[in-house]
């Protein structure tokens, strides 16, 4: 009988880098998927379909909502976005951790529904570091960097709802501190104690 994987909620203001951050915690970390959410939005240059998000239009998207499909949703910069309950549970029961990337409000739907999950919250060391992200990643426009910056500041009025709070400054650093969330949580003895029965079996008799 596999061992339930954990799932873990990522959330960080729009230039927080917790894509980076997770994509390179994918690379280290075995057992470990990121999930795949729906979008409205249209593709930013280089994202890949099924890969970054499913992207699908307003009318399919209602559909997964009427049909109870989705384990939460949201809407930001005017765009749903979504996570496929089904996919979610069946990866958590495979024994898989699971990585959401997803706002606030998603997460909140989330805590009501799956209270296990873990909540991770990325800020960055100020605004004025977050405000340079955002212009360097060149992919809006002045006024959209200004409304993300303005939307930064409500999201992280949200950090005190999740268990863990990470600073952004130092790449390495925050990707440690990341990486040991994960870590803690496998050596649980919950867990631990299935995962070393025969050695246990063997130091105990």
């Amino acid at each position: 009988m596999n061992i339930p994987g954990t799932l873990y909620i990522v959330s960080a203001p729009s230039g927080g880098g917790k894509t980076s951050l997770v994509n390179a915690l994918l690379e280290s970390v075995s057992n470990l998927e990121v999930s795949v959410s729906y979008t409205t939005r249209p593709p930013r240059p280089g994202e890949k379909e099924d890969i970054d998000y499913h992207f699908i239009d307003q009318k399919k998207f209602k559909q997964l909502i009427q049909k109870k499909a989705l384990l939460e949703q949201a809407i930001v910069f005017g765009h749903y976005y979504g996570t496929s309950l089904d996919w979610v549970t069946q990866k958590i029961k495979a024994g898989i951790d699971i990585i959401l990337e997803i706002d606030w409000q998603g997460a909140r739907q989330i805590r009501e529904k799956m209270p296990e999950s873990i909540g991770i919250f990325i800020i960055p060391p100020s605004w004025e570091v977050l405000e340079k992200r955002l212009h360097l990643r060149a992919q809006d426009k002045e006024n959209i960097i200004k409304k993300r910056m303005a939307d930064a500041k409500a999201e992280l009025t949200h950090y005190d709802e999740y268990d863990y709070l990470i600073v952004n400054e130092n790449f390495s650093n925050a990707l440690a501190d990341l990486n040991a969330i994960l870590r803690v949580r496998r050596l649980r003895c919950s867990i631990q104690k299935k995962e070393l029965a025969p050695l246990l079996e063997n130091l105990l008799s």
